[in-house]
């Protein structure tokens, strides 16, 4: 499912972050340390092979909110964009933790000319960030950059699970139609 919003094509879709060939530049749900580990970034560090730990550990510790760019490797994508989302419950304001997530993914992507790029749902697996309300947070955080944006003509979120892909589209809907 997709839509253009301000000449960008947004698309909405369930499958595998580490298997998205149509776009320049993945980003991964990162912890703090840019390890691999379970959900997005076990997903991410599995299919690009040991040298993109060896890369993030120069780059790690990052605090939430904050986004740092690598080669993708094995992937099949140019770029890998890492952003720690916030642990909700623990860093506060966890919104505005989100928010800058995909800000400064977004920056980082607009800096090497990137023109595709695919997101996960940040922070709603083991970060326990309530889906519904991450959402919230992504589509207003994308509204409120899209005037910013002169490279990117396509973002893609990619979800894992059927009811994250039904929120988010659900909510692209009502920005579009509204």
């Amino acid at each position: 499912m997709g839509f253009i919003l301000q000449n960008i094509e947004i698309e909405v879709v369930k499958g595998d972050i580490a298997d998205q060939p149509d776009v320049e530049a993945v980003v991964n749900a990162a912890n703090a340390e840019l390890a691999p580990g379970g959900g997005v970034a076990g997903a991410i560090h599995k299919a690009a092979g040991p040298a993109l730990y060896k890369e993030c550990r120069s780059l790690a510790p990052i605090k939430p909110g904050q986004a740092v760019i690598t080669k993708a490797y094995k992937l099949p994508n140019n770029y890998v964009i890492h952003c720690l989302g916030p642990v909700y419950g623990k860093d506060q304001p966890e919104s505005e933790f989100l928010a800058s997530c995909y800000r400064n993914s977004i920056q980082l992507a607009e800096g090497k000319k990137i023109a595709t790029i695919a997101f996960p749902a940040i922070s709603t697996g083991i970060f326990g960030y309530p889906t519904d309300l991450a959402v919230e947070v992504v589509f207003n955080t994308l509204l409120a950059t899209l005037s910013e944006i002169e490279n990117i003509k396509k973002i893609k979120f990619v979800l894992f699970s059927e009811e994250d892909l039904q929120l988010y589209q659900t909510k692209l809907k009502k920005i579009s139609i509204g």
